[in-house]
């Protein structure tokens, strides 16, 4: 959804015209239109107009870890993948001159579409039928995805393959102490049993780390054709299996934790959406995957989630950003590291509570 800039995050319009008009991406200096995209909680999205022409600008929050919001990394995986995966949007420039905006950002199309976030699926009709389709197309697009060689679109230098799971377990877990605002026991305890349990990757791939419903664009209400996946700023090269058990853990159903359901708003809650226990059936048996379990990948996902949204809280703590959205992440932190532990516990990834 588009909105007004929020306090604190605007933009000059008046460099921005200028860095428009220096890059020739307009050919008389106007003064733009800028609204900001209210959905997500990581880098900010804006679109720019003039007069009918449209543009997306990408950049990171004040105060993020840039590790997480590299722009140039996203510019560079989209620019590669543009020319052979049409689902990966047209860019058109990236500026790391911090005159112009004090951040790196980069710009890249506007896709027309439909972005099913929990707002938008409230104000529409969609029935268990047409959600099966939606589903469906969701997991075809994301197996898609991880069927990309990467090596041949130029992308081969993008990760480091060997090693990645125990990276992620690393890199996660040291980013949870470094943003840690107060004590969460089972986040401790899944620390532990994460390192404990990591399994052998079984498959190397493209991998986006944030697929979920409100990342992808369906073209119309058919919902048989996704034309556009966003957010690529965590892509890199490692294992599709860390990659799904992200999405499943924002793959929200109904007898979920209160808190969870509140805080990871997700049209996967509703009437013909499959189970995250499908899904994951679903996947290995279209990808020709044996796999004994899936708490592992489920447990990861939840953790890494519960550690973005403890860096949101502590950059607000910090009053780096003032968005009151971000005023009670902190309660999710805890829910979600207490669900990864009742995972572990229970030894499923649904039914939980």
């Amino acid at each position: 959804m588009l909105q007004e800039v929020r306090k604190g995050e605007e933009l000059d319009k008046n460099k921005i015209s200028n860095f428009f008009l220096e890059n020739n991406l307009i050919s008389n200096k106007i003064e733009p239109r800028i609204l900001q995209f209210s959905n997500g909680y990581s880098n900010l999205t804006y679109l720019i107009t003039f007069n009918d022409n449209n543009f997306v600008l990408r950049c990171p929050p004040k105060g993020a870890v840039k590790k997480g919001h590299d722009m140039y990394r996203e510019y560079k995986v989209l620019s590669k993948l543009n020319n052979s995966f049409a689902k990966a949007p047209k860019t058109y420039i990236y500026n790391d001159d911090l005159s112009i905006l004090d951040r790196p950002f980069y710009l890249m199309e506007k896709i027309d579409g439909i972005v099913l976030t929990a707002n938008e699926v409230s104000n529409r009709k969609i029935t268990a039928v047409e959600f099966e389709q939606i589903s469906k197309e969701w997991l075809n697009t994301f197996i898609e995805l991880h069927s990309i060689d990467y090596k041949n679109v130029g992308l081969g230098d993008l990760g480091k393959p060997i090693g990645y799971v125990d990276r992620q377990i690393e890199i996660w877990s040291k980013q949870y102490k470094a943003a840690m605002t107060s004590e969460i026991e089972s986040a401790d305890k899944v620390i532990k049993w994460l390192n404990e349990n990591k399994p052998a990757s079984k498959q190397i791939s493209l991998i986006h780390n944030d697929y979920k419903y409100d990342n992808v664009v369906y073209r119309n209400e058919k919902w048989n054709e996704i034309n556009s996946i966003l957010d690529w700023e965590m892509c890199t090269i490692g294992d599709p299996l860390m990659d799904l058990g992200t999405s499943i853990a924002y793959w929200t159903m109904s007898n979920d934790h209160p808190v969870i359901l509140n805080g990871l708003k997700s049209p996967t809650v509703l009437p013909g959406n499959p189970s995250r226990s499908k899904i994951v059936e679903l996947y290995c048996e279209q990808t020709q995957t044996k796999l004994d379990d899936f708490v592992f990948y489920y447990v990861y996902g939840l953790f890494k989630i519960a550690v973005i949204v403890q860096q949101i809280y502590f950059r607000y703590k910090k009053g780096l950003t003032g968005d009151k959205r971000f005023s009670k992440l902190d309660k999710y932190a805890k829910v979600l590291s207490d669900t990864a532990w009742q995972s572990i516990q229970k030894m499923q990834i649904e039914n939980l509570f």
